[in-house]
């Protein structure tokens, strides 16, 4: 059992609030980062039940200065970073790309894209300040980076191809100090982004062109995150993990 810090972007709902349980149940101290900490009161009370430790604190993760706060404040309560799980993520509104305003375009590539490098940044900086050997980032794309979501959200799924292509390349880039950087993409999972969306009936139309004929659950996704931090995974950088369904 690892008491290790990993820190959870995203953590207080939906798949970040099931791969920060996850990891608990792994030994893991959680740091979940979220706009709202009082919404990761279930999650932390949840991880606490599971024997292991966690906070929750307020992150924006567009902003540098607070993700090095973040990080400090973490750091200053469980000890060096361990790992990082790049999960706050945005869809913004579903619809035609013609018709996107050019606000939320920015802000889902803002959000998505750039608060995952910032925070792996950051987070390296740590894992230097550690020993790099053995520290681990997982990105959370989505299967929307291959299928283009047309119609949908062209726009998120740019943003998550995006991701991707950061994953390899820094996975290649850190390599050699012993710091493996892996992604998972899920498929459509059933959580309350899409209603965020606009879209609650979403999960139910998407199951019926999934292979499985189902859409994902949240653990399925956190189960994925775990492999990938833990020593079963030691071999893997640069890898895109895609639990979809076949989707």
């Amino acid at each position: 059992m690892s008491s290790e810090l990993v820190v959870v972007t995203g953590g207080s709902r939906g798949i970040g609030a099931a791969i920060a349980i996850e990891l608990a149940r792994g030994g893991y101290r959680i740091a979940i980062g979220c706009r709202h900490p009082e919404e990761a009161a279930d999650v932390v009370s949840a991880i606490l039940q599971e024997g292991s430790e966690a906070i929750a604190m307020p992150l924006d993760v567009t902003s540098e200065d607070g993700i090095q706060r973040f990080l400090a404040d973490a750091q200053s309560h469980f000890g060096a970073l361990h790992a990082l799980v790049n999960n706050a993520g945005i869809t913004g509104p579903l619809g035609a790309f013609a018709e996107l305003e050019t606000v939320w375009m920015r802000r889902v590539v803002e959000v998505n894209l750039t608060g995952t490098m910032l925070c792996a940044q950051a987070a390296l900086r740590c894992f230097g300040a550690a020993g790099a050997k053995g520290r681990s980032i997982v990105n959370i794309s989505s299967i929307a980076a291959q299928t283009g979501s047309p119609g949908e959200y062209v726009h998120y799924a740019a943003s998550k191809a995006a991701v991707e292509a950061f994953t390899l390349g820094l996975a290649r880039e850190v390599a050699a100090l012993g710091i493996r950087v892996n992604a998972v993409a899920p498929g459509t999972v059933n959580t309350g982004i899409h209603a965020l969306a606009g879209d609650p009936s979403r999960p139910a139309r998407v199951a019926t062109r999934v292979p499985m004929g189902r859409v994902g659950e949240p653990q399925e996704i956190a189960s994925a995150v775990g492999w990938l931090l833990s020593d079963a995974a030691s071999y893997c950088t640069g890898t895109v993990l895609r639990v979809s369904g076949g989707l």
